[in-house]
């Protein structure tokens, strides 16, 4: 086996590293004054498993970044060439939600496995269904297996699990099972494109502790409105669980203005020097969840049992 990276994460690439026992393969990448990327292998990769770690964040430089580093993998004769991907971009572009438009999560399907890849690792999909867009194995992860230990630890009293909309209550719900406590959904309308309006609460969070779970935070119109209504429906305290931190656009002016206890978040995508300064933003590392990952793939073993509990899946 052979792991390396690109230049997305190298910090959680290092660390996933760290986690499985082997150092990171050398991997020369250069970006040239026109703006094109050039990948070359320092070591004979003939015959071995290899492993490109590369969040798609920002996605059109570290998306092509991750085509070239797998095609080059493959022209080298790498016996497989395993794309692991943390945060797996455009999988907000599932479906043709309205006319001329791109399926998008299909055409990045597309590419990756032309370019090489035999199997993909990713985590928290935003649409699951997305998996199905490949014809070679994706391996999907949970987040959940890290945030879900946490929050029990954390041994927060009268808690109340949130979904921030329709789509996201069977995670929460999955939560909320293992929290042993109640949930209550959100009911959104989104305007345009980055611009949400939530309507109402569907349950009750007075006098509650209530914990929010997320699979992206973009710009963070959704999650501080969200904040804000609980607050105002008589809620002790908010929390949250987010998957993946994209933190764009005026993100950072929304999370110093909210009132939220603790937003944890995961490595999948670096933080920027703003959000790491945020007192109530903590980082949950996801790499040792795919060290082990990437090891029983190596060693043909199976992933689904890392989200066996007591056998029921952890969504």
């Amino acid at each position: 086996m052979l792991v390396f990276s690109g230049r997305s994460n190298p910090e959680l690439a290092e660390e996933i590293a760290s986690h499985i026992g082997e150092p990171l393969g050398g991997v020369d990448i250069k970006t040239f004054s026109d703006g094109e990327i050039w990948v070359k292998y320092r070591t004979n990769i003939r015959g071995r498993d290899v492993f490109i770690i590369q969040s798609t964040f920002p996605s059109a430089d570290n998306l092509m970044e991750l085509l070239l580093l797998m095609d080059a993998a493959k022209r080298a004769s790498a016996r497989r060439v395993n794309a692991v991907i943390p945060y797996f971009g455009y999988a907000r572009q599932d479906r043709k939600d309205r006319p001329r438009v791109a399926i998008s999560g299909k055409v990045v399907a597309n590419i990756l496995t032309s370019a090489g890849a035999d199997r993909v690792i990713t985590m928290d999909l935003h649409a699951p269904q997305i998996q199905g867009f490949f014809d070679i194995p994706v391996d999907h992860l949970y987040s959940s297996a890290v945030f879900i230990p946490y929050f029990i630890e954390a041994n927060i009293p009268d808690l109340t699990v949130v979904s921030p909309d329709v789509g996201g209550i069977k995670m929460a719900r999955a939560y909320a099972k293992r929290l042993n406590a109640d949930l209550v959904v959100l009911d959104k309308r989104r305007p345009e494109p980055n611009v949400a309006e939530v309507m109402n609460i569907i349950g009750d969070v007075e006098g509650r502790n209530v914990l929010i779970v997320d699979d992206i935070i973009d710009t963070g119109g959704t999650f501080t409105q969200a904040v804000e209504v609980l607050c105002k429906a008589g809620a002790k305290a908010v929390y949250g669980a987010c998957s993946h931190g994209v933190f764009s656009g005026k993100a950072y002016e929304r999370f110093a203005g909210a009132q939220l206890t603790r937003l944890a978040v995961t490595n999948t995508i670096p933080l920027s020097e703003n959000m790491k300064s945020l007192d109530n933003v903590e980082v949950i590392s996801v790499a040792p969840l795919f060290a082990e990952a990437i090891k029983r793939t190596h060693l043909h073993q199976s992933i689904s049992s890392l989200f066996d509990v007591d056998k029921d899946k952890v969504m």
